[in-house]
């Protein structure tokens, strides 16, 4: 049987608070539980005045306690009206409820939450009086969630390691109003992979268009912030990509995304041909070096689907000088670089909680939303792959002292 110093709270303390008490109200709005967070909270609030009076500048200022103020606070459960103690100089700001603030501590990170779920200002405040019959407007959401963009903004500037193993970029579409219209804009992300074999979620771009320019200016941006060597780039395919990456980091080895290759053949067929079209590529991605490769691809450019579809496989000759990168690995280090999936598990995160929004009051609105999104995927990658041991090793005799000096 448990002891009472086990227990916590001993029976006898529980009995007496409650006998006479009717059970059944113990939880509801004004019961047992909220008186007992009202006397906690009003014994924490003394017990930091006590503390802050007891200074060696508050007693040379002369400063003391002077009387309570009433406050109306926001906690999981609902109202609480507390006794704020006040002090003469009004230099009295508790840490458990902030001067100018009406919510507990941790009360704002569900709001965030329910943001980063894709719910709009108006929901979550419906969601929040429904739940704990607390009255909060939609602008009390919006200056919750507009806290956010300052912590956008310092990720966003902070710094990064020096090498990266693998990054991928990417882009999804969202809409956002502007000036009245409603129109698609591109949301880059760059996920990277460091030598250790951890993920990490490097920076979010929103921009009206892709092009080389814009690249550029991100591949500036990352070197800014401390990245001096990229050894693999895995990108999408983008015209003009490539040369802005090299033009940045020109020992980056650049990888073009072969499920995009694969994605863009796929516009051409119909439904019940895609399947029988990817089956008859997988040769090609699958050799064993890249001249077996041209050769597989040589092989489907005469085949019934090359005939039919001949864009297909010219596309992939547009692109061999980074299609073919890759076949330099064994099958460990190909898993991770010749497809962006790493990214493309993201970008369906991102993608469902966009959905539900429908479309953007704002750039800022979008890049709030995302990086919650974000941050929340990121804070689920613990480990490295299970065959990243193997794929280390390649990359360490692949790039010998640039591999080791990130080491």
């Amino acid at each position: 049987m448990a002891t009472d110093k086990e227990q916590g709270i001993a029976d006898e303390v529980v009995d007496r608070l409650l006998d006479g008490r009717d059970p059944s109200t113990v939880f509801t709005s004004g019961g047992l539980i909220d008186e007992l967070k009202k006397r906690l909270a009003e014994r924490i609030l003394n017990a930091e005045m006590d503390h802050q009076l007891g200074s060696a500048e508050q007693e040379a200022a002369g400063n003391h306690r002077n009387g309570y103020s009433q406050k109306t606070v926001i906690t999981d459960s609902g109202k609480l009206e507390l006794a704020i103690p006040r002090d003469r100089r009004g230099h009295f700001d508790p840490v458990l409820i902030g001067k100018y603030r009406r919510r507990f501590a941790g009360f704002d990170e569900k709001i965030i939450a329910l943001y980063a779920r894709g719910m709009t200002t108006r929901e979550i405040a419906e969601h929040v009086g429904e739940l704990y019959g607390a009255e909060i407007s939609p602008d009390l959401v919006s200056a919750v969630t507009d806290a956010v963009l300052e912590e956008v903004m310092a990720w966003q500037g902070r710094g990064l390691d020096a090498t990266w193993a693998v990054v991928f970029f990417d882009a999804i579409r969202v809409k956002i109003r502007n000036e009245g219209l409603v129109s698609n804009r591109a949301v880059y992300l760059a996920i990277g992979i460091r030598c250790t074999g951890h993920k990490e979620i490097l920076g979010l771009w929103i921009e009206q268009s892709e092009g080389a320019k814009f690249w550029l200016r991100v591949m500036s941006e990352l070197k800014n912030r401390g990245v001096q060597d990229i050894l693999i780039a895995v990108v999408d395919g983008l015209k003009g990509f490539p040369e802005a990456i090299t033009a940045v980091f020109p020992q980056a080895l650049v990888q073009t995304c072969i499920v995009h290759l694969i994605r863009y053949a796929m516009q051409f067929a119909s439904w019940k041909e895609r399947k029988l079209i990817a089956a008859a590529l997988r040769p090609v991605y699958q050799a064993a070096s890249a001249a077996a490769a041209r050769e597989r691809l040589e092989d489907f450019d005469r085949g019934p689907w090359g005939q039919k579809y001949p864009a297909i496989a010219q596309s992939w000759r547009r692109n061999w000088e980074q299609v073919i990168p890759f076949y330099a690995f064994a099958p460990e280090l190909r898993k991770i670089i010749y497809t962006t999936n790493a990214i493309e598990s993201l970008n369906a995160a991102v993608r469902k909680a966009v959905r539900i929004c429908g479309h953007f009051p704002s750039e800022e609105a979008a890049s709030k939303l995302i990086y919650l999104v974000l941050r929340k995927v990121q804070g689920r990658w613990k480990n490295p792959p299970v065959f990243w041991p193997a794929a280390k090793a390649q990359l360490a005799i692949h790039f010998e002292d640039r591999f080791e000096m990130a080491g």
